[in-house]
C-alpha cells in the first residue's frame, strides 16, 4: 500500500492486488458492501493518518479506480461542510462517505529515467509489440497501453505487465491529466518507435 498527498485535503492511496489478497479481498468485493473493504477502509485512513498527518473526519468523497492487472487506486477527498447532507452514508466507523467507483481499461506505468524505459522496450519489443503512448509528466516518462483488446488471463498479458513492473512502477495518472498537464513525447507505437531509435 502506497499513500501520497495531493492537496491538503486530497490523498491518493494505490494498492496492489498483493494488498487486497493478503486481505481476502478479490477484485469484484470492492464493488460490494463487505465487512472486508471497511477493515481496509480504516486500516487505510490509519495509515493516511500516521505516515501524512491525514485526518479523515467529517464528509469525505472516495473515487476508487480499478486498474487492470495492478491494482486499485483510491482517492480520498475530504469534503467541505457545506455540501448536501443526503449525499453521504455513513459507515459504521463513523466515516461519512460518498464513494464513486470506475474501471480503466488503460495500463500506466511510470519511469525514472530513459534507460529504463529504452531496456523494457527492448525486452517487450523481442516478444510482441503492444504499441503505446509516451509522455513527459512531473519528470517521469509515462507509458500508456490501451487494453480494451488485451486478455487479463493471458499469459501474455501477464508477462507485459511483469516486465511493466520491473522496469517502472504503475501510475494512477490518467489519459486527460497527461493530456492536460503532461508532453506527448511519442504519439503512437511508443515501443516499436523507442525500438527503431535504440538499441
Amino acid at each position: 500500500m502506497k499513500i501520497e498527498r495531493l492537496g491538503a485535503d486530497k490523498i491518493r492511496i494505490f494498492l496492489t492486488f498483493d494488498d487486497l489478497t493478503e486481505r481476502g479481498i478479490k477484485k469484484d468485493d470492492m464493488w460490494r458492501e463487505v465487512p472486508k473493504v471497511h477493515e481496509l477502509f480504516s486500516e487505510m485512513m490509519e495509515q493516511a493518518y500516521s505516515e501524512l498527518g491525514f485526518d479523515a473526519s467529517g464528509p469525505l468523497a472516495v473515487e476508487v479506480f480499478a486498474l487492470p492487472a495492478q491494482g486499485m487506486v483510491v482517492i480520498v477527498t475530504r469534503s467541505k461542510n457545506d455540501e448536501r447532507e443526503e449525499d453521504r452514508f455513513e459507515d459504521e466507523d463513523g466515516y461519512e462517505m460518498e464513494v464513486t467507483l470506475e474501471h480503466s481499461d488503460v495500463i500506466a506505468y511510470a519511469f525514472r529515467d530513459l534507460e529504463d524505459l529504452i531496456r523494457m522496450a527492448n525486452v517487450i519489443q523481442s516478444g510482441w509489440n503492444p504499441g503505446g503512448t509516451l509522455y513527459s509528466y512531473q519528470d517521469r516518462y509515462v507509458l500508456l497501453f490501451d487494453t480494451p483488446d488485451f486478455d487479463e488471463n493471458e499469459p501474455k498479458y501477464q508477462a507485459l505487465i511483469a516486465i511493466l513492473s520491473e522496469y517502472g512502477e504503475a501510475t494512477s495518472v490518467t489519459q486527460a491529466v497527461l493530456a492536460e498537464y503532461g508532453k506527448t513525447v511519442i504519439a503512437e507505437d511508443a515501443v516499436g518507435v523507442l525500438c527503431a531509435h535504440f538499441h
